[in-house]
C-alpha cells in the first residue's frame, strides 16, 4: 500500500482522513467550546433528497451560529444543490449492507475489506446504477437495520459507535429520522449523551413496506422511540401523527422551523417581478404517484380546453420504478394533443434549478400522502411563486400561515383544477399572493431561523444531560 510522510510519521491513505478530521476539530475547539453536535442524515443515492438538504442546510446555519456541528452521512454520500457540508465518509455504506443482508460471509469480513466497501466513491458509483429493489427484500432489510446490534449489519453499529467514541467524542446526537435508529441503544449504553430524532417522512417510507414487514418494523421503532431523548417536527399536525403511531409522549416533542437559504432564490424573485405571463404551471420534486403527478397532468388537461396558453413545466428525480407510472402521464398528455404545451427537465441542481422557476408562474405537488415537510413548497414561496397544495398536512399548516398559495380538497380533482385557474386567471392575485409567501419565507422559513431554533433546542437538551 502507498504510505505517505508526514512530520515524519508514515501513514496509509486510509489513516489521512482520520487525521484531517482530528485536526480540523481540534483547531475549531481551540477558538469555539460550543459542545461538539453530530449529526447523522441518511443519502438517498444519487437522488437529491429533501431530507438531506434540509440537513445540510440546518448544518450550515449552525456553524454560521458558531456551533461544532459535524454531517455525518449514513448509507451513501448526500446529494445537494448547494455547498456540501458533510464529511467525506459513509458510515452504514450501502453496498455493505446490502451485502451483509444476503450474504453471512459478508457479516465477519475484515475492517480493511469493509473500508473498501464503504468508500463513498465505490458508493456513489453503485448507487448511480439506480437498482431496484423489491419491496419483500426492502422490508426484510429494514427490520434488520432497525434490530441494530441485533441484526444482521451489527458489524455497523460497532464501527459507527468506536468511531463516535475513538475521534468524534460528541456532546449530542441528532438522527435524520428514527428508521437509521437501530443504533440508538449502543450510543446510550457506549456514549452516555442525549439522542434526538428529527422526524420527516419515516412514516411515508413505513407504509411502502408489506406485511408482515411494516408491522414487525412498526414494534422496533417504538421500542427504539423510548429510548430516544426527544423528537424534532416541523409541523404541529405531524407531530400528533408520530405521537400516535409510535406511541410518543408529546413531551418529549420539539417544534422548529423548515429552513431554506432564502436569499439563494432572490433572482427568480426578481425576475417573476418583471415577469408578465401567469399560463405556466411549474411541479418540481419526485416524478411518483405519491407526489400527485397525475392529478397535476388531469388538472392541466382539464384547464387547458379552457386556457390556450396554459403550459406544462416539470422537473424532478425519476425512479426506474415509476418510469412507466411516468410514461402513463406522458401518453395522457399527447392523447389530449397537448404535447408542445408540456416540458419536462431532468432533476436540475443549483443555476439549472434557478432557471427552472424563472419560467413557471403557479406552483403546484398535489402530494397524496400527509407530507411531513415540504421542503419544495418552501422553495416555491422563497422565489415569490404563488402556490396550491392539498389541504392536509405540514402542506396546509404553511399555506394557511403564509398566506402564499390556495388549497385545494384533498383528492378532488376538480377542486385542483378551479384552483389553478383561479390564479392563472388573474395576474395581480398571483403577485400579491407570491409576495405573501416571499415575505413568510424571509421570516419563517429561512436557515438562520431554524437553526437558531434548532439551537435552542440543543442547548436544553444539554442542560439536562
Amino acid at each position: 500500500m502507498t504510505t505517505f510522510g508526514i512530520f515524519g510519521v508514515m501513514m496509509s491513505p486510509v489513516e489521512l482522513p482520520v487525521l484531517w478530521y482530528l485536526v480540523t476539530i481540534s483547531r475549531t475547539n481551540i477558538v469555539n467550546e460550543q459542545p461538539r453536535i453530530i449529526y447523522i442524515t441518511a443519502g438517498a443515492g444519487g437522488m437529491y433528497c429533501g431530507s438531506c438538504i434540509r440537513d445540510n442546510s440546518l448544518a450550515a446555519g449552525l456553524g454560521e451560529l458558531g456551533w461544532d456541528v459535524t454531517l455525518l452521512p449514513l448509507y451513501t454520500p448526500i446529494r445537494v444543490d448547494e455547498e456540501n457540508h458533510s464529511i467525506d465518509q459513509v458510515f452504514f455504506g450501502g453496498l455493505n449492507v446490502y451485502l451483509q443482508q444476503k450474504i453471512p460471509l459478508f457479516r465477519h469480513l475484515p475492517a480493511a475489506l469493509d473500508r473498501w466497501l464503504n468508500n463513498p466513491k465505490l458508493i456513489q458509483r453503485v448507487a448511480s446504477r439506480a437498482v431496484n429493489v423489491r419491496p419483500s427484500e426492502l422490508g426484510k432489510m429494514t427490520l434488520s437495520m432497525v434490530r441494530g446490534e441485533h441484526g444482521y449489519q451489527s458489524k455497523e453499529v460497532r464501527r459507527l459507535v468506536d468511531w463516535l467514541k475513538r475521534y468524534a467524542k460528541p456532546d449530542l446526537i441528532c438522527l435524520s429520522n428514527l428508521l437509521v435508529g437501530g443504533c440508538i441503544p449502543a450510543l446510550k449504553r457506549e456514549l452516555g449523551i442525549p439522542v434526538l430524532v428529527t422526524l420527516q417522512g419515516d412514516d411515508v417510507f413505513l407504509d411502502e413496506l408489506e406485511e408482515p414487514w411494516r408491522e414487525q418494523v412498526l414494534t422496533e421503532m417504538k421500542v427504539l422511540a423510548a429510548q430516544a431523548d426527544g423528537f424534532i417536527t416541523f409541523s404541529s399536525f405531524y407531530q400528533e401523527v408520530m405521537a400516535e403511531l409510535l406511541e410518543i409522549r408529546k413531551e418529549k416533542f420539539e417544534l422548529t422551523p423548515l429552513g431554506i437559504d432564502v436569499n439563494e432564490f432572490r433572482p427568480v424573485l426578481e425576475a417573476r417581478r418583471a415577469r408578465e405571463s401567469s399560463q405556466v404551471i411549474g411541479f418540481f420534486a419526485r416524478l411518483s404517484p405519491e407526489k400527485g403527478l397525475h392529478h397535476l397532468v388531469d388538472a392541466f388537461i382539464a384547464l387547458a380546453r379552457q386556457m390556450p396558453e396554459a403550459r406544462l413545466k416539470i422537473g424532478g428525480w425519476l425512479a426506474p420504478k415509476d418510469r412507466n407510472f411516468y410514461e402513463e402521464q406522458v401518453e395522457k398528455i399527447c392523447r389530449a394533443e397537448l404535447a408542445d404545451r408540456f416540458e419536462r427537465v431532468e432533476a436540475p441542481d443549483g443555476e439549472a434549478k434557478i432557471e427552472f422557476f424563472k419560467k413557471i408562474d403557479v406552483f403546484c405537488v398535489p402530494a397524496q400522502f400527509v407530507e411531513p415537510k415540504g421542503l419544495y413548497l418552501l422553495e416555491a414561496m422563497a422565489c415569490g411563486l404563488p402556490v396550491v397544495a392539498p389541504s392536509q398536512g405540514a402542506l396546509s399548516e404553511m399555506v394557511n400561515s403564509s398566506q402564499g398559495g390556495l388549497l385545494f380538497e384533498h383528492g378532488n380533482s376538480r377542486s385542483l383544477t378551479e384552483r389553478l385557474l383561479e390564479l392563472l386567471n388573474d395576474p395581480r392575485l398571483c403577485q400579491s399572493i407570491g409576495e405573501s409567501g416571499r415575505s413568510w419565507a424571509e421570516k419563517e422559513g429561512d436557515k438562520k431561523a431554524m437553526a437558531q431554533a434548532t439551537a435552542e433546542v440543543f442547548q436544553r437538551r444539554l442542560a439536562c444531560s
